[in-house]
Parts: C-alpha cells; structure tokens; sequence
C-alpha cells in the first residue's frame, strides 16, 4: 500500500491553526485594531510555528490524544484571551508574568472583576465550539492508521521553516513595519517592553510568551541616547537663568569605563535647564503636604457632596486637563513617579520590584536638603506594597503605616480606614514633630474610596442614601459614598491645620491615583460630563495645588504626575537640577502642553496619537506634519527607555556615589594641603 500523508494529521493542524488564530481576529475587532495589516500577518505566521511544532509532537500519540490535546490548546487560548480583554478593561493593563500582584487584586476584587466584561468578550470564545462542531463533522473521515511518520515530519519540517523565516522577515525588514511606531517590532521582541504594543504586533500568545522569554532571559539593550549637546550653551544670562555647576560630572563622565552609565550620563547632563521663572520660590519655606487620592476622579468635583474638596479646587490652582495614566500596579507605580518625575516601567510593579533603589533627587530628599521634617502616611498595610522599605529609601523622614497610625482598619478587602481617621492621626504627627515650629514635609496616601463598589461595605453604603435622588447605578452611588468620607478626612485637615495657626504656611497638593477601576465607562459616563471612553479620558483625574494666601487660578495645560516634583521644587525655591526629571516645571516657558500614557500614547488640545494603532486623531484644524509626529514619538521613546534604564541599574544611587567620592578625595585634598600650609608656617618660625 503505497504510504500517503495521513488525513488526522491535516485536520487537526487546520483545526488547530483557526481554533488560536480566530480568538486573535475577534481579539484585533473588538479593539478596534486594523485585521488587514501585516501584524496579523506575523500573528498567523507565529501561529503557524506553534502549530508545527505541537503537530510534530502529537505525530508520536495515540488519535484520541492528539483530539483532547488539540481542543485543550484551543480552549486555553480562547480563554486566555478571552482574559486578556477582561483585565485590561478592568485595570488597563494585559496579565503580565512581571506584575503577578495584580492578579491578587483581581482576586480580591472578583465580582467587580466579573461584572467590568462587556458581552461583545464572550464572542472569543466561539472557536472552543467550532472545534468541537469540526471533530464531530471529520470524525469519521479522519484516519485513525497508525501514523506514517515520515511525511508528516517532512510536511512539519517545511511549515516550521517556511514560517520562521517569514516571521523574521516581518520584524527585521524596515518596510514591513509601520515608520512612526514608537517602538520598533524587533526590540518589542526581545523585551516584550510595551505590553499594548506587543500584544498588537505579536497577538495575545505571542505577548503571553515573548513575556515569559523577557521574565526569563532579560535583554539589556545598548541604547545611545541622544539630546542637544549644545542645550545649556547661551551667550544670554538673565535673572532668570538657572546656573549648575558641571564640574564634577564632568569628571565622572571622563573617567567612566561602564557604556550603560555613561550614555546616561551624558543624556542627563545635555538636556535643557529649565530657567526660573515668575513663580520661582512663590512658597519658599511653607509647610508642604501632598495627598495622593485614591481612585478619585472627576466625580469628586461636586460642591453638593465634597464641599471641602471643592474648596480646593476652586480656591486653589487647578489644572483641569490632568490625568493619571494606568500602568502595572498603577497606585504605586503612579506614587512612584510623583515622588521621583520618572516613567515607572510599563509591564513591571516598579517600585515594589526595586524597591532597594535610592533616589537622591527625590521629593523627599530635596526637602530633606532644606532642613524640613520629612514624613509619609499610607492607612493601610503593606499587603500590597512595601511602602515602609520604598519610602524610607527615597528618603522620607519616617514612615506610619495603618497599625503605627493606631486607627482601626479591616484586614476584609470590602472594607477600609476612613480617611477622617487618618487625618485626624496625621495632625497628631505634625504636632509632634513641629517641636521647634520646624517645616514640614509629608506625602499622604488616601484608601476610603478604594474598590470594590459591586457589593456592599461599610464605607460605600455610609453615605449611599447622599444620592437617593438620583438615577445613578449602584456601584457609582457606592463609589460616591466613599469619596464623602475622603471629603470628610479633607475637612478634617483643613480645620486643624487653621486651628493650629498653620494653614495659611502649608501647601496642600492633591492629585488622583488612577480612575475608579471596576466602574465601566458606560456608568462613569452618566454621572460626568465628558465620554470616558475615548481618547483615554477616562484617565483623567483632578491635580490642585492649594494654599489659602494665592489667588485662584484654571491651567489648561495637558499635564500628569510626571512633572508634579519638578514644578514644586521651582515652587519651594530647593536646590534642584531640573534635568533629572523626565517631566517638566509647568508654569514654566518650557512647559509643552502634553500627557503621555503608559503605552506610549499621547494627547494635548490639538491631537490624540494611538501609539498602539500608530493613528493620529486632530481635535482642531491644526495639522501636524509626519516629521513633527516623529519627533514627538521619538522624544517620548527615548525618555521611556532613560526611566527604564535609570530603574533598572538604579542609576541616581550610581551618581550620588560618584559625586560624593569626587567631594570626599577633594576634601581629602584640602585637608593635606592645609596640612602642609601648617607645616610650612611652623617650620619657617623655627627658622627665623
């Protein structure tokens, strides 16, 4: 009989191919993602590998087994993805084998898990039924003859390598990738570094393992970072101009052998020094007392309900076009980058995961440099984060966590501290260590108004019946029950800080965390007055800058936490270098109004660029040349890939030691020749 290519062989590659490669075309139209481009393309070319490869392992098992196998993958792929939209609509971020906490807080926070899918996700996973329809339909007609090994390990051979050259081929030729995409397909391989992105080149699976390679096998990529060598070259001083002295950087550049440290030096030292300005030292020596909110958004602007918060806002600076973008463990990560006015790394709980890092440069430690009492509150534990670690290594005087607070807090995850408590306990603090009527300095992390809002708790039915006349769905009206208890902590603030004569010397900053997650866009959307859907407004969160003596102002700048520190340490008049920020002093000249979201993504009053979709969206009559698009994208890469650099080889540890050895050799020097100064002088009166 003569030996033919055996037909359970065909099918169930076929079978297997359309059961993973259908969930990644639903996966693309469901995100609105282009299907006709050659990330498709790539996806089914690495589909093809997998295939291959499993097809060639089956080929030793028994017919059954080969059946159960296959329908297993396509099951776990269209579950995976099929999880993969929940998650990302639920916390803005794909399931990454670099931030597993944030599966913990999908598991304790599952009903509202549950309840974020939109029905249009169930469609991924009609390939597990078609696959079942196929095995009944071809049963019968598949052969189930020993197989004959030696075509199908051919046919195997010539698929495998058909298919991997093709899939080179499409991440390393220039032409076959988008020109304007911010990071390029071949380093998206090798590091997996933007989920978004990776996963709308490379699919879900090939984000599930390009993710797991990364975890795994990490790449350090050389990469030559360039500015403008000649940014602090002018023949023009004002009184106004920023003067650094170089000196010893210089040096620390000259004899640097290590590649990685010097491009970043030399990044570093060649950017802009952003000039004084108007506001320069506006609120040189006040109290400064900044309170990361969590989960608030625009809702909070209500003078009904939160009559304290709106006090701040409208007696206060208040930038109107303020967002907080979602990233890997967003609270932290988005506390992070305000204390430090850097990118946290997409895919990674980056502070959690260094949380060994010093930063010199950090909000805490430029007051520290000024002699202020320096402290941060969080009232909650550290089932999270290790706040206590991270805090103290950025410098904070001391760190009071829920149980060093004292206030009664519930180890249950529906329920929280109240955030009145917590104030009332931080007026303790600042009564404590204000002995002397010293500054102070504090960093304040809210929890009432945290998640979940689908089920009942105590904080979201405390003030439930505040909204009895309206028409808002439940989980909104729990969620802004919570946020009355923020207010009512606000007040408390506010009260003992006049009481104690202090108000008027303190600088109060609020921002939020992140929008209230577990909440859909469709519900945010009947209580605010802008779609939350689009254009990732969703992400936008109140900023305010308060202090009772300053007149009220509205920004309409495009801003976010990123330049929070460097606008504040112009503010205060400390002695900073603006260049070791990745965000920028907004009341200054240099300010460009912009907001850049974790995946690369951007967004002012003119445009909104999908860094995902590479697509440009002009929200005015304003045109914006490809050459100007490219440069903005790649200023915004570049600045990504510094912060991700200076996390990972905790660069600012590297450079406050290098500066420090320069200072003690030349300490070490003065000394010696005061020494032999000494020397000369005794020996010349013994002469004489």
């Amino acid at each position: 009989m003569k030996e033919k290519l055996n037909n359970s062989y065909l099918i169930n590659y076929l079978i297997l191919l359309l059961g993973m490669f259908i969930p990644e075309v639903i996966f693309k139209v469901i995100n609105k993602s282009s299907v006709l481009d050659m990330s498709t393309l790539r996806i089914f070319l690495g589909l093809n590998i997998i295939c291959s490869i499993a097809l060639f392992i089956l080929n030793f098992a028994r017919p059954l087994v080969r059946k159960i196998v296959v329908s297993i993958i396509v099951f776990i792929t269209s579950v995976y993805t099929f999880l993969q939209l929940g998650f990302f609509n639920f916390l803005g971020v794909y399931i990454s084998f670099q931030t597993s906490s944030q599966l913990g807080a999908v598991k304790d926070y599952i009903k509202d898990f549950i309840c974020s899918f939109k029905p249009i996700f169930f469609i991924v996973l009609i390939p597990i039924v078609i696959i079942i329809l196929l095995y009944v339909v071809f049963s019968k007609k598949m052969n189930n003859e020993p197989i004959k090994l030696k075509n199908n390990i051919i046919v195997s051979s010539i698929i495998l390598v058909l298919s991997i050259t093709l899939y080179t081929l499409t991440i390393l030729v220039p032409g076959l990738q988008n020109k304007y995409q911010t990071i390029s397909n071949k380093k998206l391989f090798l590091t997996a570094s933007n989920p978004s992105l990776t996963t709308e080149q490379y699919g879900t699976l090939g984000f599930c393992f390009l993710d797991l390679k990364a975890m795994m096998f990490p790449v350090s990529l050389e990469e030559n970072y360039v500015t403008n060598n000649n940014a602090n070259e002018s023949s023009v001083t004002t009184e106004y101009s920023r003067e650094i002295d170089d000196t010893k950087w210089k040096e620390i550049i000259e004899n640097e052998k290590n590649i990685k440290m010097n491009s970043l030096n030399n990044y570093f030292i060649n950017r802009s020094i952003t000039d004084k300005n108007e506001y320069t030292g506006l609120f040189e020596d006040k109290n400064l007392i900044v309170i990361l909110m969590e989960s608030v958004n625009d809702i909070f602007i209500n003078p009904e309900y939160y009559p304290n918060f709106y006090k701040l806002v409208s007696e206060g600076w208040y930038w109107k076009n303020n967002y907080s973008p979602r990233n890997s463990c967003a609270t932290m990560n988005n506390e992070f980058s305000g204390m430090t006015g850097l990118y946290s790394i997409y895919n990674t709980c980056t502070a959690s995961k260094y949380k060994n890092n010093s930063y010199y440069e950090s909000i805490f430690n430029l007051y520290n440099n000024k002699n202020y009492i320096t402290f941060s509150a969080h009232d909650y534990t550290e089932a999270y984060y290790p706040r206590k670690k991270i805090h103290t290594n950025m410098g904070s005087g001391e760190y009071f966590g829920v149980q060093k607070l004292g206030i009664d807090y519930s180890n249950e995850y529906i329920n929280w501290a109240n955030d009145d408590d917590f104030m009332a306990e931080v007026l303790n603090i600042i009564d404590d260590k204000r002995e002397k009527n010293e500054q102070f300095m504090t960093w304040l992390t809210t929890v009432s108004s945290h998640q979940p809002y689908s089920v009942n708790s105590i904080q979201g039915n405390k003030y439930y019946d505040l909204t009895e006349n309206t028409k808002y769905p439940k989980d909104v009206r729990r969620y802004m029950s919570k946020l009355k208890i923020l207010d009512d902590g606000l007040g408390v603030l506010l009260e003992g800080l006049e009481s104690r004569g202090i108000l008027d010397d303190t600088v109060i900053v609020l921002y939020g965390d992140h929008y209230p997650y577990g909440i859909s866009t469709d519900n945010l959307n009947k209580v605010l007055d802008y779609d939350t859907s689009e254009y990732y407004n969703a992400e936008r969160v109140p900023f305010v800058i308060y202090n009772s003596e300053q007149e009220a102002k509205v920004f309409s700048e495009y801003t976010s936490y990123i330049n929070i520190l460097p606008t504040l340490a112009n503010l205060f008049n400390l002695d900073y270098d603006p260049r070791l920020y990745l965000g920028t002093d907004i009341l200054s000249d240099d300010y460009k109004s912009l907001v850049v979201f974790a995946d690369g993504s951007w967004k002012n009053e003119n445009y909104y660029y999908d860094a995902t979709k590479n697509k440009i969206t002009n929200f005015t009559d304003k045109e914006l040349s490809l050459e100007e698009l490219k440069n903005i994208n790649d200023g915004i890469n570049t600045k990504i890939s510094v912060s991700s650099d200076v996390i990972k080889n905790n660069y600012f540890k590297y450079l406050e030691d290098k500066l420090k050895s320069i200072e003690e050799d030349e300490e070490i020097v003065e000394e010696s020749k005061d020494k032999e100064s000494v020397k000369t002088t005794t020996k010349n009166k013994t002469n004489q």
